[in-house]
């Protein structure tokens, strides 16, 4: 009896200590938690408010059409420069066709009008060497005339001489015959040649004429020309556009990445501007994260970053800022608060951050834009 009773105290007595000695294990516990919380928050900055982002390029045609094929299904990974949907190109290709013989047609029309400007300089030419011939008859006419009157002259003196020596009987009729026909003769002779300086005065005037009307075809045709060229360029122009317009029909992925809200069918009449889906790039990702306009004191650009993301709680990611965003969040706002209303209420602002996650690349874990995050940066 006296053993059991001794054995009950025993008993009492240990569970009496089992109190105490779970209470300063569990305060050690609280101690130890409070001095990593304090340790954690004094060296770090965290947040809750932080999302993983990418970019989301949305897919749109440039020009009008029908829906031909449609080469992506929902959600597939697409490189880029794959085609991702083609709309109904035959009128585009007709119009192609319609530009190209234009552009043929214009250049057949270059080598008519530059063959008319041929023509039209080698008359130029004829004109000038009339103009030439012209002068130089003029030039001729004028020295025979000028030698006709040096034959008068002296023919003329002549005839004195012998009508003197005719009444003084010195002179036979014969003699003073044949001095008069020979001034008469120098002086027909003068007046024909005169008469030719007046025809080669008349062929010159004429050819000058000639000359400016050749001058002012040559202009003609060169303006001809100079239009026909800028044609010529403009049909080239109209090719080039109806090729810009052809490959507009296909819709190419600007870059890596999923297709996502895709909104589309065969036979789909599409507008300029339409998106049909969106490409999500996983070229780079990067954390918005909001930080309380508290916290961002002592951040700065290339501080480290450590990075939970929920999809993945087991596994710790690391980053650093990339840059601090100029402005809060709510200055962005589609209707912005104004504190002049006389109704001002402080609110802790919030400022996104942008934190590049470095191992962002990782195929074991695939993140995505939206997926929330918690980070801590090391400021200290």
């Amino acid at each position: 009896m006296e053993n059991k009773a001794i054995n009950n105290d025993e008993k009492k007595g240990a569970k009496k200590l089992i109190a105490p000695v779970i209470g300063i294990l569990l305060l050690c516990g609280a101690l130890v938690f409070a001095y990593q919380k304090i340790s954690f928050a004094m060296h770090n900055e965290d947040t809750e408010n932080s999302q993983i982002e990418s970019n989301i390029v949305p897919i749109a045609p440039r020009i009008q059409g029908y829906v031909d094929v449609i080469y992506v299904t929902e959600n597939q990974y697409v490189k880029k420069g794959d085609t991702i949907l083609k709309l109904d190109d035959r009128d585009l290709k007709i119009r192609l066709e319609q530009a190209i013989v234009a552009a043929k047609s214009a250049g057949a029309n270059i080598h008519v009008v530059q063959s008319n400007a041929t023509s039209a300089d080698a008359s130029a030419n004829a004109v000038s060497t009339s103009i030439s011939t012209a002068q130089a008859a003029i030039e001729t006419a004028k020295a025979n005339v000028e030698a006709a009157k040096v034959r008068v002259w002296n023919a003329t003196e002549n005839f004195k001489r012998y009508e003197k020596l005719y009444h003084q009987t010195s002179a036979t009729q014969a003699q003073y015959d044949a001095a008069l026909t020979e001034k008469e003769s120098a002086e027909k002779q003068v007046a024909v040649l005169e008469k030719q300086v007046q025809v080669a005065q008349a062929q010159l005037k004429s050819a000058q004429q000639q000359a400016k009307a050749s001058q002012t075809q040559a202009n003609g045709v060169s303006t001809q020309v100079n239009l026909a060229e800028v044609g010529l360029q403009q049909q080239q122009t109209n090719v080039d556009f109806a090729k810009l317009q052809l490959s507009y029909a296909y819709l190419i992925a600007p870059c890596d990445g999923y297709i996502s809200k895709k909104n589309v069918q065969v036979g789909q009449l599409l507008n300029p501007g339409q998106i049909v889906m969106s490409i999500v790039d996983d070229t780079q990702l990067w954390i918005t994260a909001n930080f309380k306009e508290t916290q961002i004191e002592k951040m700065k650009v290339g501080q480290e970053v450590t990075i939970d993301v929920d999809a993945y709680p087991d596994v710790e990611f690391k980053g650093k800022i990339e840059s601090i965003q100029a402005a809060t969040g709510s200055k962005f706002s589609l209707l912005p608060a104004d504190n002049a209303t006389g109704n001002f209420v402080k609110v802790v602002q919030r400022i996104p951050v942008r934190i590049a996650i470095l191992d962002d690349k990782n195929d074991q874990y695939d993140l995505r834009a939206g997926m929330n995050a918690d980070v801590a940066v090391r400021v200290k």
